[in-house]
């Protein structure tokens, strides 16, 4: 009979007290995932896993030690416990380790208004391959498209229970189902490949396999002929596919894991502008069917809504209770975790406020530039903010697409490019990361 997460964790509590621990918190996770590779019509590759994984993390005075295992055996349990306390009682002292306290524990939450769980039936995995196949063949449609590399098609489950012996103890479910396609177009040297693919926590929410198929062909032909572009300092814009990742720069250098490091280009700007004056970027961790929704955090704090950048300024950190104490402010409530290590600040669901400009309306703007539609590579200086990536996209020239271009650099620093951006319309809301295409008026460009 299958033991339920609920009392495996209170389990591991109970080995820790008895092992020694002044105090301890547990996570117990079930998962099952299935992941299909499909490759010219036929089966390439079937993946399946079903298991439990559970951690323990103890606490003995302000010394603190982390274990995990994969068997929920009660000898294995009691073992795990004897080990993580006398592991507890070598470390070096965290005066900054601890657990919550009672009253900031979460008190109730609406889980069934988050659905982050198709209750539908798992879907077989002839109905995945058969997904598979079909982005395959809608790719292949498409004439100068030489070959897909790869079709694939998954599903995951996952449920999970944390518990601490500061009397919390709270669990949900949650599943995926994802679907992508790479294709190549061109033969010999002049090849390019893109691709298109979407992920969603239900099934009826993800676009059809012969859209995932067919944008992918279109992207990849897009990119036939590409040629380097002029050095230079141009305008660039960046797509809605990967302007996210600017954002992201911004975010990972508020993590207050960052800051009490003292290694992020964002150090000293707490209550400064780091984005335009009408621009701010929105965390809500409650926004229904969206993978970074979460009722409470990895240490029993409720998950809340919070401006982390207001009208350009930025307001706060993202802490955990450990850096927030170290820097003496109080846990956001972004703590995140898995079973075989403590918690840490974690991003939750963020929007940053949209424009009114189509990306359309941004290339007429910006004359002659550079629209980026994909990067490789990184060089991003924490501490100072200095970047440059690897880009390819189109060469726009009077405002109009002319070209395709790959093997060029694109660099400037965060601090000026975030400044200066200018958003399109055009995110997709059903993301965790809703951030539209952005325009950064000046960019040094690496090419011909």
């Amino acid at each position: 009979m299958t033991q339920p997460l609920e009392a495996l964790a209170e389990q591991l509590l109970a080995a820790a007290k008895r092992a020694g621990a002044d105090a301890a918190d547990a996570m117990a996770v079930r998962g099952t995932s299935v992941s299909i590779d499909v490759r010219r019509g036929t089966l390439e590759q079937a993946e399946r896993s079903e298991g439990i994984d559970i951690g323990l993390r103890v606490f003995v005075g302000q010394r603190v030690a982390n274990v995990s295992a994969s068997d929920t055996s009660e000898r294995t349990i009691a073992d795990m416990a004897e080990r993580a306390v006398a592991m507890a009682r070598e470390a070096p002292q965290d005066p900054f380790a601890g657990l919550a306290d009672p009253s900031q524990l979460v008190r109730e939450y609406d889980l069934p208004a988050l659905e982050l769980c198709d209750e539908t039936p798992e879907p077989s995995a002839q109905s995945l391959q058969d997904d598979a196949r079909t982005a395959e063949a809608a790719a292949l449609e498409n004439k100068g498209i030489a070959q897909v590399q790869s079709a694939s098609a998954a599903y995951g489950a996952r449920q999970v229970h944390l518990a601490a012996t500061n009397g919390f103890s709270g669990g949900y479910a949650r599943t995926d189902r994802a679907l992508s396609c790479v294709a190549i177009a061109g033969t010999g040297t002049g090849m390019e490949r893109d691709y298109d693919g979407d992920s969603r926590i239900f099934q009826a929410d993800l676009r059809s396999a012969v859209d995932i198929g067919a944008s992918a062909a279109d992207r990849a032909l897009a990119r036939l002929g590409a040629r380097k572009p002029p050095t230079g300092r141009y305008p660039v814009l960046f797509d809605e596919r990967v302007s996210s990742s600017l954002i992201g720069h911004l975010l990972a250098a508020a993590n207050g894991s960052s800051i009490a490091r003292g290694g992020s280009w964002l150090r000293d700007a707490l209550g400064t502008s780091v984005l335009p004056d009408h621009l701010s970027i929105i965390e809500d961790p409650h926004r229904p069917r969206t993978s970074g929704s979460r009722p409470f955090d990895a240490e029993g704090l409720p998950t809340r809504t919070r401006k982390i950048v207001e009208d350009g300024v930025l307001t706060g950190w993202t802490l955990d209770l450990a850096t927030g104490r170290k820097l003496g402010m109080a846990s956001t409530g972004n703590a995140a975790r898995g079973t075989s290590s403590g918690p840490s600040p974690s991003i939750w669901n963020v929007a940053l406020t949209q424009g009114t400009a189509s990306p359309q309306d941004l290339m007429r703007d910006m004359g002659t530039g550079l629209l980026v539609t994909s990067m490789i590579g990184s060089t991003i200086n924490p501490t100072t903010g200095d970047y440059s990536r690897g880009a390819a996209g189109v060469w726009i020239e009077n405002g109009e697409p002319t070209y395709p271009v790959n093997e060029c650099t694109i660099a400037g620093n965060l601090v000026e490019m975030l400044r200066s951006i200018v958003p399109a319309n055009d995110a997709r809301t059903h993301l965790s990361r809703v951030v539209p295409s952005l325009l950064v008026p000046g960019m040094t460009l690496a090419g011909s």
